[in-house]
């Protein structure tokens, strides 16, 4: 785990390649999106021709993935590599993502109309300021224009 481009991707090829029975699954939560090859320092096609990687490349930029979704796909993959009789070498740079499949986190109950109603509110500003009312050591983590964070933190 760490931030981008400090070679984590090298490191963990070089440990599967030494395993030998080795796969790599991606606990990054932006290499999962196609085409964004460059800004999230995914492996190159040749790195991936060598050792077999997960998580990669599975939606497109339009959608979207959450914890919940990217551990369903972890558990899949992990079943996969399972039945092969393979390893796993976990690479990324996403702490909430490791912490989901290392610690088996259990995702916060979800709440359909609150976050509808939420999201259709247009004052970002204003929704952080509803947060530092319920949160305040959330809200003074986060910047007040980061809609997603403060959306997730109501």
């Amino acid at each position: 785990m760490g931030p981008t481009a400090v070679g984590k991707s090298w490191l963990a090829l070089a440990l599967a390649r030494r395993l030998g029975n080795a796969e790599i699954l991606s606990v990054d939560s932006m290499q999962v999106y196609r085409g964004m090859d460059i800004g999230t320092a995914k492996p190159t096609a040749a790195e991936r021709a060598h050792v077999q990687h997960h998580l990669i490349d599975l939606i497109d930029p339009h959608e979207t993935m959450d914890i919940v979704d990217f551990a369903r796909a972890h558990d899949s993959a992990m079943v996969d590599m399972h039945q092969r009789s393979r390893q796993a070498v976990l690479a990324g740079g996403t702490g909430l993502y490791i912490r989901a499949v290392v610690d088996r986190l259990e995702p916060p109950p979800r709440y359909p109309e609150v976050m509808a109603r939420l999201e259709n509110e247009p004052d970002t500003v204003g929704l952080h300021h509803r947060l530092r009312q319920v949160d305040p050591t959330a809200a003074a983590r986060m910047e007040p224009n980061n809609r997603r964070r403060v959306l997730r933190a109501l």
